[in-house]
């Protein structure tokens, strides 16, 4: 399951994985050395996706960017490198605008609504759904590809928010953080995991109409439970 990496990066961080650029006279500019690792970055990341991680060769990549292995090497370490933070970038473009607001709403249930919508909306993006069948697929052949997706923190950033959503929102006698985590990382199975499989084709992908009663009834059934819980 690949949901939502909520928090959303500055504009300004540097692309994880990718080496600063080294000041020397002849070398690119700041400008023309970032848009250089774009460039690597998105070229990167559609071999990634068309082909796989064993198939994407520094050599196709390079390549099919019009750079030179010395300016791919000047920017990132290896593939593994490259690959990092080709999935990092992945993930950043799947947290919402930090315009929007990831809590509100006056109470428990508005406020695991708006958030269970956001999740759902990222998880069900056609770049989401590609990252998912790329690590099923991928994984158990080149675990580094899978150890990135753990790393670049989504899934963990997104369990923490609803946990302290929980802690600041819920019944006064609520659990503890482990049970608070817990409950918060069930939150994201029980949203995401039933629409996300239909949208990689194990069934019939959900409607709007069919999503929106998915996320209500979820969330209802969520709260319910956590409230027995915390009596």
């Amino acid at each position: 399951m690949t949901p939502a990496a909520l928090p959303s990066p500055k504009a300004s961080d540097p692309v994880p994985g990718a080496r600063a650029p080294r000041p020397r006279g002849g070398r690119p500019s700041r400008d023309d050395s970032r848009l250089l690792s774009d460039r690597l970055l998105d070229v990167a990341t559609d071999l990634l996706l068309e082909q796989g991680y064993g198939s994407t060769s520094i050599e196709a990549i390079v390549s099919r960017a019009g750079v030179s292995k010395r300016t791919f090497y000047h920017r990132f370490e290896d593939k593994q490198a490259l690959m990092a933070a080709v999935v990092a970038r992945l993930v950043d473009s799947l947290r919402p605008p930090s315009s929007v607001p990831l809590v509100e709403g006056a109470g428990l249930e508005a406020i695991l609504l708006r958030l269970g919508g956001l999740i759902l909306h990222a998880a069900l993006s056609p770049k989401a759904l590609a990252l998912h069948r790329l690590i099923v697929a991928e994984a158990q052949r080149f675990p580094d590809l899978a150890q990135a997706v753990a790393q670049s923190g989504g899934r963990q950033e997104a369990v923490a928010l609803i946990a302290d959503v929980l802690h600041r929102h819920a019944h006064p006698a609520a659990p503890g953080p482990e049970q608070r985590i817990f409950a918060a990382q069930q939150f994201l199975q029980l949203i995401v995991s039933q629409p996300q499989m239909r949208a990689l084709g194990v069934g019939t992908p959900m409607t709007a109409p069919e999503l929106d009663a998915w996320l209500h009834r979820s969330v209802a059934l969520f709260i319910g439970g956590f409230a027995q819980v915390a009596r």
